[in-house]
C-alpha cells in the first residue's frame, strides 16, 4: 500500500475526534440530534483548522444509513464512501477553480433532483469567497430557499469578501486557530499510535511552527520524521525549521541586560553557524519578553508550562518592567524592518545593538549572576560613583520637562539629534529616564526601612515587593520583614533571591530574608501605603486648587464647564 500522509490518515471521522472546535461541534450536534436543521452553513477560519473536515462529518451525520445523528456509525457503505470521497450525493466544489456564473447555474439545476442514495444532497463549496459577483447573484435565490433535500455547506478563509446577502442567509461558525499545546497533544497521540520515537521539545517546536493550523503541523511532522530517519528529535527539528533553543534566546536577553556586547556578538556568531531564520529568532525574543512581562506585572496569571519557566522567572526578576517593554518594542520593530536590512543577519544584529544602545543606564544592576562575596560587594560600592559619572551623558540624552510641577506633563524634544533619529527608527520607543539614587542612605535604624530600600537600590518588581513590606529588624545574617496577607503573592522565590542579593551588596555580607507574621509590624504603614496616602493628598489639593482658581470658576459660571477630576495631575 502506498504511503498516506499523516494529515489525511489521521483526519477526524467523527465530531468526537476533532481538536479545538468544541463550540462548533456542540451547536451542530444539538441541531442534528434535535432535527432542527438550517439549510445553509458557513464555516470560516484559517487554513488547516477543520472547516472541510467538519463539513464532511456533517454530511455523514445527515446520511448515515443507521439514522441521522451527531454520531455516525462510520461502518455503513454511505459512511465509508463519504470517508473515501466517492459518495455521489456529497458534491465538493472548489470555488477557486469554478468561479463563473455557468458553474453555479449547473449546481442550481442539479439541486432540483432528489438524492441518488442518501437522505440529503450536500453541496460543499470550498473557498466560496472566490466566486464572482455574478455567480453569487445566481446562487442567492437557491441559497435562501433550497429544495428540502439540499444542504449547503460553505467554507472560506476570508469571510470579509463575502457579500452580506450571502452572510445573512447562512448560519455562521467561526473556527478557532488551534493552540500550540492542542497541536502538540495531537502529534503526541499520533506518534504513540504509529510507534515513532519523539522528544517532547521537538513537538513543541513543531506546534509553534504550525501557527495555529493542525494540518500544517502534521505536514511539518511528516517532514520531521523524514528528516530524522524515522524519529522526531529536538535538535533536528530546530535545524529543519531554522529555529534555536530557548536557552539561546534567554542568553541573548541576559547579555543585552548585562550590557555585554562582546558576549552578545559571540552568541550571534554561534547562532549563525546553524543558519537560523533570524526573523523567527526575533519572534522568539519577543515571545520570551512577553512572558517575562506577564511574570512581572500579572504575577497570579497562570498559563500552560513551556519547560523554561525557571529561566523566564529569573529574567523577569532581573529586568525592570520598563526595560522589558523597551526590548519588546525594539524586537518587534527590528522584525518589521528586517526585509529592509542589507542582509537578514545584519538586520538581526542591528536590532540587538539597538537594544544595547538604548539599554537603560541602571540596567544590569540586578544581575543574573550569583550573589557576590562581601569583599566584592564592598568593591562594587566603592566604584559606584565612577560608574555613575561614566553613564552621565546617557542621562542627558533625554530631557523630561518638569511641566508636571505646574499641573501638566509633556515630554520635551530630545536634546541629542542622534537620539531623536534612533527613537524615530524604533517607532518612538522612549527609554525610561535614569533616576539617580537619593542622598538618603540607611542609618541602621529599623524604623528607617525606606532608607534601606534606597541604599540597596531595590527597584522594579523587587522594589514593589519591598514597598509592601515593613521592616522588623536587621540582624547579623537575617533581614526580618513583615508582609500583609493580601500582598503575600509578591514574595515569589526569584524576587526574594534578588532582594537577598541586593541586601548583600548594600550591607557587605550575605543575608537571608525572612517573612514573619508580626501583628504590630502588619499594622504599621508600608512605604506603598504612605506613598498612596501622600498621592491622594496631593490629588485632593490639586483638585481644590483648580476649583478655587478664579479663571476656572469663571469658565464654570459663563460656559457651563465642569472639572473632570481624572484629568487633574497633581504637583509631583
Amino acid at each position: 500500500m502506498s504511503y498516506q500522509v499523516l494529515a489525511r490518515k489521521w483526519r477526524p471521522k467523527k465530531f468526537s475526534e476533532l481538536v479545538g472546535q468544541e463550540h462548533v461541534v456542540r451547536a451542530l450536534s444539538n441541531a442534528l440530534d434535535s432535527g432542527r436543521m438550517h439549510h445553509a452553513f458557513l464555516f470560516t477560519g484559517t487554513r488547516g483548522v477543520g472547516k472541510t473536515t467538519i463539513a464532511r462529518i456533517f454530511a455523514k451525520s445527515l446520511n448515515c444509513e443507521k439514522g441521522q445523528s451527531s454520531d455516525p456509525c462510520g461502518e455503513c457503505s454511505t459512511c465509508r464512501d463519504i470517508d473515501a470521497g466517492r459518495f455521489m450525493d456529497l458534491l465538493e466544489i472548489d470555488a477557486a477553480s469554478n468561479t463563473g456564473v455557468d458553474d453555479v447555474r449547473e449546481v442550481i439545476e442539479n439541486a432540483q433532483y432528489t438524492p441518488s442514495r442518501g437522505r440529503y444532497k450536500v453541496y460543499l463549496i470550498d473557498e466560496v469567497h472566490m466566486l464572482s459577483k455574478s455567480a453569487f447573484n445566481a446562487l442567492l435565490k437557491t441559497l435562501e430557499e433550497p429544495p428540502p433535500h439540499v444542504k449547503f455547506l460553505l467554507a472560506t478563509t476570508d469571510p470579509q469578501k463575502l457579500p452580506v446577502t450571502v452572510l445573512s442567509r447562512c448560519l455562521k461558525f467561526n473556527l478557532k486557530r488551534l493552540l500550540p499545546e492542542q497541536i502538540s497533544g495531537q502529534m503526541r497521540r499520533i506518534l504513540e499510535a504509529e510507534t515513532i520515537a519523539f522528544e517532547p521539545e521537538a513537538l513543541a517546536e513543531l506546534a509553534r511552527g504550525a501557527d495555529g493550523s493542525l494540518r500544517d503541523g502534521l505536514s511539518l511532522l511528516d517532514q520531521a520524521i523524514a528528516y530524522g530517519a524515522g524519529a522526531v528529535r529536538g535538535s533536528e527539528v530546530r535545524a529543519m525549521l531554522g529555529t534555536i533553543e530557548r536557552g539561546q534566546v534567554h542568553a541573548l536577553i541576559g547579555q543585552v541586560h548585562a550590557g555585554d556586547g562582546a558576549a552578545l556578538m559571540a552568541e550571534v556568531d554561534r547562532l549563525a553557524e546553524f543558519s537560523p531564520d533570524f526573523a523567527q529568532v526575533l519572534d522568539e525574543i519577543a515571545a520570551a519578553l512577553h512572558r517575562m512581562q506577564l511574570k512581572q506585572l500579572v504575577s497570579d496569571y497562570t498559563r500552560p508550562e513551556e519547560g523554561d519557566e525557571t529561566h523566564i522567572a529569573a529574567l523577569a526578576a532581573a529586568l525592570s518592567p520598563e526595560e522589558t517593554q523597551l526590548y519588546y518594542q525594539l524586537a518587534i520593530v527590528g522584525r518589521r524592518d528586517l526585509p529592509l536590512a542589507p542582509t537578514a543577519r545584519a538586520g538581526f544584529e542591528m536590532a540587538l545593538l539597538r537594544m544595547l544602545a538604548f539599554r537603560p543606564a541602571e540596567a544590569g544592576a540586578q544581575s543574573l549572576a550569583p550573589p557576590p562575596t562581601a569583599a566584592a560587594a564592598g568593591t562594587a560600592r566603592a566604584t559606584a560613583p565612577a560608574s555613575a559619572t561614566a553613564i552621565a551623558p546617557r542621562v542627558d540624552a533625554i530631557d523630561f520637562e518638569r511641566d508636571s510641577q505646574r499641573g501638566a506633563t509633556r515630554v520635551a524634544e530630545p536634546k541629542s539629534p542622534a537620539y531623536a533619529q534612533a527613537t524615530n527608527a524604533a517607532a518612538t520607543v522612549v527609554p525610561a529616564p535614569v533616576i539617580t539614587a537619593s542622598a538618603h542612605s540607611w542609618s541602621g535604624d529599623a524604623n528607617d526601612w525606606l532608607g534601606l530600600i534606597e541604599t540597596a537600590g531595590l527597584k522594579g518588581p523587587v522594589g514593589m515587593l519591598a514597598q509592601h513590606c515593613t521592616l522588623i529588624a536587621v540582624e547579623q545574617n537575617v533581614v526580618r520583614l513583615s508582609l500583609k496577607p493580601e500582598h503575600e503573592h509578591f514574595s515569589a522565590p526569584p524576587l526574594v533571591a534578588a532582594m537577598e542579593e541586593k541586601f548583600a551588596q548594600a550591607l557587605g555580607r550575605a543575608v537571608k530574608v525572612r517573612f514573619e507574621k508580626n501583628a504590630s509590624a502588619q499594622q504599621a504603614e508600608t512605604p506603598a501605603e504612605a506613598a498612596g496616602r501622600a498621592r491622594d493628598a496631593r490629588q485632593q489639593a490639586a483638585e481644590r486648587a483648580l476649583n478655587d482658581d478664579p479663571i476656572v470658576q469663571a469658565l464654570m459660571r459663563d460656559f457651563d464647564a465642569r472639572l473632570i477630576p481624572e484629568s487633574v495631575k497633581p504637583v509631583i
